[in-house]
């Protein structure tokens, strides 16, 4: 992974208009959103005036669109996710797979960049990141990759699954689907390792497997890795549901109490 990003650059485009001007977003309960996140979500409608449509699902729309689309095998892996991030995990590689579009966290806040040069083409348009153990912070991924020496020693390098730009049956989504759908129906049921079984381990995993693939077969990457996303959005923090087991790190960590 740290490869890839060290090599990220804009490759040439080949227009198409594959990938759906669909903007999908997803909170367990339509009924209790948090006014906070409301905020986040709202900053989002101003790309329904450049033709863009929102859709934003919940546990229970999620849930019928992945019996609907997908069948049994994958609505009982969805049974099993038991904190709503994995949920929004799971079921954004179900809609990306099926539909394709532009999958963006609740709580992201959009700072209004324009976006259509991102669906231009069928490439599948991922964010690049690295976490420093040392500082217990994220850090830039590209210069950190690209850093000669030690300096890269103690930085994990991976994709986020938050956005995800894709065209329908993107081999990469299609793969990190299975993958999620296998270890969710065989893992321990109490396993709370949100980041391996749905989350950016997954996705980072299928990733790394499928670019080995396409370089050993002399192929260019069908992907592209976001170097500025930051300019385009951000995560808001602070949001009253970090602060609780509705955060899906305190949940991990068996903290914040119920959910």
């Amino acid at each position: 992974m740290r490869a890839l990003i060290a090599d990220v650059h804009d490759l040439a485009s080949k227009p198409s208009a594959g990938i759906p001007r669909l903007i999908l977003q997803f909170w367990d309960d339509a009924s209790a959103v948090p006014l906070d996140v409301q905020i986040c979500l709202d900053t989002w409608r101003a790309l329904e005036d450049s033709g863009f449509e929102r859709i934003v699902f919940d546990d229970v729309t999620a849930r019928n669109f992945i019996a609907d689309a997908l069948g049994s095998g994958a609505t009982r892996a969805f049974d099993c996710c038991h904190h709503p991030a994995m949920r929004a995990d799971y079921f954004r590689l179900c809609f990306m797979a099926e539909r394709g579009g532009f999958y963006v966290d609740a709580d992201d806040v959009y700072f209004g960049t324009p976006l259509e040069h991102l669906f231009e083409d069928d490439r599948l348009k991922l964010q690049p990141l690295c976490y420093d153990v040392a500082t217990d912070s994220m850090v830039d991924p590209v210069s950190s990759a690209q850093a000669q020496g030690d300096s890269e020693n103690g930085r994990t390098f991976y994709v986020n699954n938050n956005p995800i730009i894709a065209p329908p049956r993107h081999p990469v989504i299609r793969a990190a689907l299975e993958r999620a759908t296998h270890q969710l129906l065989t893992t321990n049921v109490e396993s709370r390792d949100v980041q391996g079984l749905t989350g950016p381990g997954n996705l980072t995993a299928v990733l790394v497997e499928h670019a080995l693939d396409q370089s050993r077969a002399g192929h260019e990457f069908d992907f592209l890795l976001l170097k500025n996303w930051e300019s385009t959005a951000r995560s808001e923090w602070p949001l009253a549901y970090r602060s609780d087991a509705r955060n899906w790190r305190q949940w991990v960590r068996g903290e914040g109490g119920r959910l």
